[in-house]
């Protein structure tokens, strides 16, 4: 039986409300655009929140995830899956770490990650073994993740959490080593090179080299959360490398499979053997159909020079929402880096998501003030421009507007 060509939009009774969804439901896709059931039109600026690195419906991602259907879709982990040697040893390359724990979303990512520092701490003899994790962070919502999130708002309902988490501020040099000659059970720094949901805020590049030292000085993990920031979409293969240095923990998810769900916990030397046998396993993580997507991904990234393009074309749409919004009263910051961006006002702006998808545009509003971009990699100077001439005059007409808080 086909699948109907237009699916309900709304209600959805038997559907969870943990979603503010708009009132629209997508049939399909073509490159950078979209349409819904009704056949309306829509640029994506939004890629799935930075999950759809080759765009929809890619000619050559396409016909590889069908043949691949047709061998094989799942695998127990109780047997090899060369694929998920092909893959790893791929991201081992474009890395310069050792080894990858394979799952299925960004959140199991890092809650590997936090496993991977306790058991370190623990083998080092650390009884409580502490991380240090930031404001404005936001690592997923299971509860261990949850609790090194830095947002209250998401937090609340679900205490008590986790402990033994030290929380500091982003680019605060001062505050990491005073947590390092006072705190001695601390045993990992767990970062986002870019906050993402926290409001598309970097890291600088002075801040990552700093933490990368005060970690080697007092033998702790440094672990960056590359969920969002990774796989290119900065205009490097990970956005940690704009500042040189290596990580000892990387979880990835998001954008490595484009579309298909992939996770990944890519390790150096220091963490390569803390997980051992039954220290970890995903009944999912690592399945034929999902590595076959990771492989196929990074390939055609390659092939089609994607890095280049989310630097220039990143580049090129940033100049275009600064040049359109100088000057306008109400713009605070126009920040981030590549194809991962972030316009932020100085009043909530939830209802520009409406607002631009009556224009025809997709786009995400995080820390309720910042319009936050995340293209597919393979966006073009041409729907980069389109993107500046659709949202900044919403943005202008919405800032014309009396704040209401």
């Amino acid at each position: 039986m086909n699948a109907p060509d237009k699916l309900p939009v709304s209600p959805e009774p038997h559907v969870m409300k943990t979603y503010g969804r708009l009132p629209l439901a997508l049939s399909h896709g073509r490159g950078c655009w979209v349409w819904d059931t009704e056949g309306r039109k829509y640029l994506d600026g939004l890629g799935g929140i930075a999950v759809n690195t080759l765009g929809h419906a890619h000619p050559r991602l396409v016909p590889a995830l069908q043949e691949q259907l047709g061998r094989l879709i799942h695998s127990s982990n109780y047997y090899l899956v060369p694929l998920q040697e092909q893959l790893a040893a791929k991201l081992c390359e474009l890395s310069g770490l050792t080894n990858v724990f394979f799952c299925s979303t960004g959140l199991e990512a890092n809650e590997a990650a936090l496993k991977i520092a306790r058991k370190f701490g623990h083998d080092k003899g650390v009884d409580r073994p502490e991380i240090v994790v930031y404001e404005a962070a936001f690592h997923g919502r299971s509860i261990a993740t949850l609790s090194a999130t830095g947002n209250p708002k998401v937090q609340a309902g679900f205490g008590p959490l986790v402990e033994c988490f030290v929380r500091v501020p982003l680019n605060d040099v001062a505050a990491i080593e005073e947590v390092a000659s006072t705190r001695k059970n601390v045993v990992a720094v767990f970062l986002e090179v870019i906050q993402g949901e926290g409001g598309v805020n970097p890291a600088t590049v002075e801040y990552l080299q700093a933490v990368r030292r005060v970690c080697d000085e007092n033998d702790w993990l440094l672990m960056l959360d590359e969920v969002q920031c990774g796989m290119g979409r900065t205009g490097k293969w990970f956005a940690h490398q704009w500042a040189g240095i290596r990580p000892d923990v990387m979880p990835l998810a998001k954008g490595l499979g484009s579309g298909v769900p992939v996770g990944a916990v890519v390790c150096g030397p220091k963490a390569a053997n803390v997980l051992g046998p039954g220290n970890h396993g995903s009944t999912f993580g690592g399945n034929p159909l999902a590595m076959r997507a990771g492989v196929e991904t990074i390939r055609i990234m390659e092939e089609d020079g994607l890095l280049a393009n989310a630097a220039s074309v990143g580049a090129a749409l940033k100049e275009g929402l600064q040049r359109e919004l100088a000057g306008v009263k109400g713009v605070r910051d126009i920040r981030g880096q590549g194809l991962m961006l972030g316009i932020e006002l100085d009043r909530p702006c939830g209802e520009l998501l409406g607002r631009a998808a009556a224009a025809g545009l997709m786009l995400s509003v995080t820390a309720e003030r910042v319009i936050r971009l995340v293209p597919p990699l393979i966006l073009s100077a041409d729907e980069a421009a389109q993107i500046v001439a659709i949202l900044c005059p919403l943005i202008k007409a919405l800032l014309a507007e009396p704040a209401t808080s």
